[in-house]
């Protein structure tokens, strides 16, 4: 089972967790793949660049995450990802959804699980599931975005556009 915690890219943080309500129902075979894989990499090491489970990096994690749960590809960086799917506002989110965060000099991903917790690759603790609603993450969240490929059948994206949100970081929120 993997436990909550935080961490970041480029940061640590408290492991201080707030339950958060979840906001729609997930298809439970999609959750259940996304939880399985992600259970999978649980631990690995953080490594900036890496991409193998001997260290990986919150970019790599996400791309390979996607690749092998919903036969994805993804760019392989942040800064690419953020650009990628559609924006979907945070009270929207759904198991497989990008959620991204500013941290002191880096930008960091994951990937939404369910009721406020996500996946990721964090510099402190390794691939790790943490919570969205916890006061670490909230002053850093900046977007998320959807990718309609990774979701259910009859589940439309929440925007259609392809623009990253604003600058703000406490956007969505």
């Amino acid at each position: 089972m993997l436990a909550l915690v935080a961490g970041g890219c480029g940061s640590s943080a408290p492991t201080t967790q707030t339950p958060a309500p979840e906001s729609s129902a997930p298809s439970s075979d999609l959750l259940e793949r996304w939880k399985t894989e992600a259970a999978r990499w649980e631990g690995v090491p953080h490594q900036w660049g890496g991409t193998t489970r001997r260290g990986i990096d919150c970019s790599a994690f996400v791309q390979t995450l996607y690749r092998d749960v919903v036969d994805v590809r993804l760019p392989r960086t942040t800064r690419a990802q953020v650009r990628t799917g559609a924006r979907v506002h945070s009270r929207d989110l759904r198991p497989g959804d990008l959620v991204f965060f500013r941290l002191d000099k880096s930008r960091h991903v994951g990937v939404y699980l369910e009721n406020g917790r996500f996946v990721h690759a964090s510099s402190s603790q390794g691939v790790a599931v943490s919570n969205l609603h916890t006061s670490y993450w909230t002053e850093r969240y900046w977007t998320a975005r959807r990718i309609p490929s990774a979701q259910p059948s009859g589940v439309e994206s929440a925007s259609s556009s392809n623009t990253p949100r604003s600058a703000s970081p406490r956007s969505g929120w």
